[in-house]
């Protein structure tokens, strides 16, 4: 283990993972936080509690610290502008947390610093033009086009779980005046609420009876029932995948990548959520451009936010990002 570590945190809708990493990416010394429902405040103090706890942790020298967070970034600021299901608008992240902590900070868009680990040292090492998702709480994406990451004009690019993908579909969640959005129907929490759906209709599946029993019907539960084979719960997964598959055909189409990446908490449910999307993004997407890209699931899984956000610190410390 190098000397040198930095503490990569991702920062997500419901919770944050941070941890120590060290040059070769192994990840060391995991601290792990709930943060649903927390103010600006709270959320901030919290953050900084769980870098304090990781950095007290390890023995070796820490010299910087990145953050990913869902969020609009002005990557030139440093600034939190917006965020859709967290309470930041307007912070100066970047800064307010290097003073509070004594360090040098970086911040980027979770996805973005997800798409950096997997291009780096992932599923996408290699590849010139990549498409990362990360679909939790929400869906996030980073791009990484012509062999570098791409942010748009002031570092918010990438929106990509803002896509629409049914004009008339229910209003996005969070701060998102859209609706329709690729995120409301094809997120964890959209496979939640399809679950709950459809186990009322089939009470006698699985996953009804764990309704009538008052379990809550969460995307974890949802991929536990489907792996045990469920056909309720696997129909759930299906729908969410199908509809992933037609946001992706769409970046196919536009990015016509190398590779796809589908990373976040819902790839737990790997080919059962997978091969539905592959299906209908072959389906849909430009014959040419379907057959170019794979489309995989993260090598970091869920800790990739946490390993691209460390990434962001090094090539901070590097004299690499600004």
């Amino acid at each position: 283990m190098s000397l040198e570590c930095v503490i990569g945190v991702d920062l997500g809708g419901t919770k944050l993972l941070a941890g120590v990493v060290d040059g070769e990416w192994g990840v060391h010394h995991r601290v792990h936080r709930a943060v649903h429902g927390l103010t600006q405040h709270e959320l901030l103090d919290a953050a900084v509690e769980a870098v304090e706890e990781a950095r007290a942790a390890t023995t070796h020298e820490v010299v910087a610290v990145g953050f990913g967070i869902p969020c609009l970034i002005d990557q030139r600021r440093g600034m939190a502008t917006m965020a859709v299901n967290l309470p930041l608008r307007d912070v100066p992240f970047r800064d307010l947390m290097a003073e509070r902590l004594g360090l040098p900070v970086e911040v980027d868009n979770d996805a973005n610093v997800a798409a950096l680990a997997e291009w780096r040292a992932g599923a996408a090492r290699g590849a010139s033009d990549v498409v990362l998702l990360t679909i939790g709480t929400g869906i996030g994406g980073g791009l990484v086009l012509g062999g570098a990451p791409y942010r748009g004009a002031i570092g918010a690019g990438a929106e990509l779980g803002h896509i629409t993908i049914d004009v008339d579909g229910p209003p996005c969640q969070g701060h998102c005046p859209n609706n329709g959005c690729l995120e409301t129907l094809a997120s964890g929490t959209a496979l939640a609420r399809e679950g709950r759906r459809i186990a009322g209709e089939q009470p006698d599946s699985a996953l009804g009876r764990a309704l009538a029993d008052g379990r809550a019907v969460t995307g974890a539960l949802i991929t536990e029932l489907a792996h045990d084979g469920d056909t309720a719960a696997v129909e759930a997964l299906t729908l969410i995948g199908t509809r992933l598959g037609v946001g992706i055909a769409s970046y196919l189409n536009i990015f016509n990548p190398d590779v796809v990446v589908i990373g976040g908490g819902v790839i737990a449910a790997g080919e059962l959520l997978l091969a539905p999307a592959r299906a209908e993004a072959v389906r849909r997407a430009l014959p040419t451009m379907s057959r170019h890209a794979r489309i995989v699931p993260a090598q970091f899984g869920v800790e990739a936010g946490l390993v691209g956000a460390a990434a962001l610190a090094f090539e901070g410390a590097r004299g690499a990002v600004h």
